[in-house]
């Protein structure tokens, strides 16, 4: 099945270093992400250790720190760092011309499930 982008925001509306969150209805939100490369990734709000607010953490190289306890989580693959276990479900991103976008299908259904903190 092919992907149907949905536009989000631009890149400059996400912090450098910091994120910006995208509700949905019916799930928790994701969280979008910019590293200082402009490399921009996108998650789930929700550290997998205590669900903790991923997008309040501080973003350094391609990793966010969640602001609960600190665990380094991987913003490519939403996965904790060793010694550290666990991950969160990331969404595929994409940008062009400066917007960026998710996937439409993911949004609809990827951690719907998952209860709010």
């Amino acid at each position: 099945m092919s992907q149907q982008w949905k536009p989000v925001c631009d890149v400059a509306d996400i912090p450098v270093l910091g994120a910006r969150v995208v509700k949905r209805t019916g799930g928790p939100d994701v969280a979008i992400f910019r590293n200082g490369e402009d490399k921009v990734f996108a998650l789930l709000d929700r550290c997998p250790h205590k669900g903790g607010p991923l997008s309040q953490g501080i973003v350094f190289g391609e990793h966010v720190a969640c602001p609960l306890h600190n665990w380094s989580i991987g913003l490519d693959s939403g996965c904790a760092n060793a010694p550290d276990e666990g991950c969160t479900p990331k969404f595929s991103v994409k940008v062009e011309d400066g917007k960026v976008f998710l996937d439409a299908g993911e949004l609809h259904s990827v951690a719907i499930e998952v209860k709010a903190a």
